[in-house]
C-alpha cells in the first residue's frame, strides 16, 4: 500500500514546487554587440513563415546596424544609444504631461499635429518598405509612439541625409495629394491649407524642436509582396533635426492617422514584433501583421484608455517581483492615469531602457541590490545607478524579475535587465527612475518576447521564446 501512495506524493510535491517563483536564475555573460551592416535580403524566418493572404511580415533592423560609421566601436554606439534614449523618454513624457504646448513653426500659420518621441535619432528599429508605384524601397522608422506616417519628398526645401534616394512623388502613379476640404485633412490635429494649390498641409513636431512639414497625401505602401493602397502620409519637403539615414516614419500608435488605424482591417487589427537580443544573435528582429502575429503562447493584458491622449499603448502594471517576492511599495496606485491624463504605463518600441516613476524605481532597485549582494559593485554608469563588476566571470546567479501586469505575469530573462555597458565586464541594472509621472516599458525589457498588439480585442500580449 505504501508503494502505491508514493507516486501520488511525488506528483503533489512537483505540482506545488513548480508553482513557486524561482528566486534566482543563471545568467551567461555576453559582451556588447559589435556593429553589423544589414543587407536588404529577407531572413530565413520570414521566408518560411506560414502566412495567410491577409498577413505580411517584415525584417527589423536596429539603428546601430543600419549605417554605423567605419570607426564605430561597441562602446561608442552604446553611449550614443543612451543619449538617444534620454531624448526619447523626455519627449514622450513631454507629450504625456498635462502642460503640452504645441510648437508653432510658422508653416502657413498651423501648429504641430503631433508631438512625438522620435527626437534626434531615437528611432531604434527600421525596416524596408516600398513607397509608391512602382515601389521604391526605403528605410522607415517603426514607432509605436507616433501616429502620422511620413516620408521625405522632393523637391526638398531642406532635407536631412538618408540612406536611399529621396522619394519623388512625380514618379509614382499612385501618389495623390489631399485637398483642403478632404475628411482626411480634417483628421489632422491642426491641418493647414496652401492658398495657392488648395492642398492640405501637415506638420509633425517633436519634443526637441525637430519637425517635418509638407503636403498631406495618399500613397501605396508595399510590405515585401503585400501592397496596401490609399495610406494617408505626409510628403515632407522641409525636414529638420531628424534621424540621419531613415527616409521617414511608419507611425504605429493608437491615433486615428496611424498605420494600424488606417489599414487595420487589412490585417484583422493585429500586429506584433519580436526584438532579438542583439548581444546574442545576428538574426534580424521581425514584425508580423495579421493572424500570424498572435502566437498561442501569449499572455495578455488589457489596453487602458487615456482620455487626454490616444497615441500611446497604456497598460495596467500592478507590481513587480524580485527574487520570487513582490517588491513592497510597488502597487498599481503608482501607475494610475490621473484626471489630467498624467501618469500611466506605456509599452514603447522606441525607448530602450524601462523608466519607472521614481518611488517604484527606488523600491525595485533596492530589492535587486539586496538580492544581488553577492556580486561585486561597480561605479554608476550614465543613467544607471546600480552596476556590477563581473570581469573574469562567464556566468553568475542573479535574482529573478517579474513584471505583474493585469492578467499577465511576464518573467524576464536575466539579459533583459542586466546588460553590458563596456568591454571591461561592467554590467548594469537596466531600469531607470523618472520624475515624470509616465512610466515606459522599453525595448531592452521586451527583447526575446513577441509583443502583440491585438487591437481587435483591445489588448497587448507577451509571448516568450517565439521569435524564431
Amino acid at each position: 500500500m505504501d508503494g502505491k501512495r508514493a507516486p501520488l506524493f511525488v506528483f503533489i510535491f512537483l505540482s506545488l514546487s513548480s508553482a513557486i517563483a524561482l528566486p534566482y536564475q543563471n545568467f551567461l555573460l555576453t559582451s556588447l554587440p559589435q556593429p553589423l551592416y544589414q543587407s536588404d535580403s529577407s531572413s530565413d524566418l520570414l521566408q518560411t513563415l506560414p502566412l495567410h493572404d491577409s498577413d505580411f511580415a517584415l525584417d527589423l533592423h536596429h539603428v546601430d546596424n543600419l549605417s554605423p560609421a567605419q570607426d564605430s566601436t561597441a562602446e561608442s554606439l552604446f553611449k550614443l544609444r543612451l543619449r538617444r534614449d534620454a531624448l526619447r523618454a523626455n519627449s514622450l513624457s513631454h507629450l504625456a504631461s498635462s502642460n503640452i504646448s504645441a510648437r508653432n513653426r510658422g508653416a502657413n500659420g498651423f501648429s504641430s499635429s503631433v508631438i512625438s518621441g522620435l527626437a534626434q535619432g531615437s528611432g531604434e528599429y527600421f525596416t524596408r518598405i516600398g513607397v509608391g508605384t512602382p515601389a521604391r524601397y526605403v528605410y522607415m522608422v517603426l514607432d509605436t509612439g507616433s501616429d502620422v506616417v511620413w516620408i521625405q519628398c522632393s523637391p526638398c526645401r531642406k532635407c536631412y541625409r538618408q540612406s536611399d534616394p529621396v522619394f519623388d512623388p512625380t514618379k509614382s502613379t499612385s501618389f495623390s495629394a489631399v485637398s483642403c476640404s478632404s475628411p482626411l485633412c480634417r483628421r489632422l490635429d491642426s491641418p493647414g491649407c496652401s492658398n495657392r494649390s488648395k492642398k492640405c498641409l501637415y506638420q509633425v513636431s517633436y519634443g526637441d524642436g525637430s519637425f517635418t512639414v509638407g503636403e498631406f497625401s495618399v500613397e501605396t505602401l508595399t510590405f515585401r509582396k503585400s501592397r496596401v493602397k490609399n495610406i494617408a502620409l505626409g510628403c515632407g519637403h522641409d525636414n529638420e533635426g531628424l534621424f540621419v539615414g531613415a527616409a521617414g516614419l511608419l507611425g504605429l500608435g493608437r491615433g486615428k492617422l496611424s498605420f494600424p488605424a488606417q489599414a487595420g482591417r487589412r490585417f484583422a487589427k493585429k500586429f506584433s514584433y519580436c526584438l532579438v537580443d542583439r548581444t546574442a544573435s545576428s538574426k534580424p528582429s521581425s514584425m508580423l501583421f495579421g493572424a500570424a502575429a498572435v502566437p498561442r503562447a501569449a499572455v495578455f493584458t488589457p489596453l487602458v484608455t487615456n482620455p487626454k491622449l490616444d497615441t500611446f499603448y497604456y497598460v495596467h502594471l500592478n507590481g513587480i517581483s524580485v527574487g520570487g517576492a513582490r517588491v513592497p511599495g510597488i502597487t498599481a496606485k503608482l501607475f494610475k492615469i490621473d484626471a489630467s491624463g498624467n501618469g500611466g504605463v506605456i509599452v514603447d518600441s522606441g525607448t530602450s531602457v524601462t523608466r519607472l516613476t521614481r518611488p517604484a524605481y527606488v523600491a525595485l532597485r533596492n530589492a535587486f541590490r539586496s538580492g544581488a549582494s553577492n556580486l561585486k559593485r561597480a561605479p554608476e554608469f550614465s543613467l544607471f545607478d546600480t552596476c556590477f563588476d563581473l570581469s573574469g566571470k562567464t556566468e553568475v546567479r542573479v535574482p529573478t524579475v517579474v513584471l505583474h501586469f493585469a492578467g499577465a505575469d511576464v518573467s524576464l530573462p536575466a539579459s533583459n535587465y542586466l546588460i553590458p555597458v563596456d568591454s571591461d565586464g561592467t554590467f548594469c541594472f537596466a531600469f531607470a527612475g523618472t520624475t515624470s509621472g509616465l512610466s515606459i516599458i522599453g525595448n531592452i525589457q521586451q527583447q526575446g518576447f513577441r509583443v502583440v498588439f491585438d487591437l481587435a480585442a483591445n489588448r497587448v500580449g507577451f509571448a516568450a521564446n517565439t521569435c524564431t
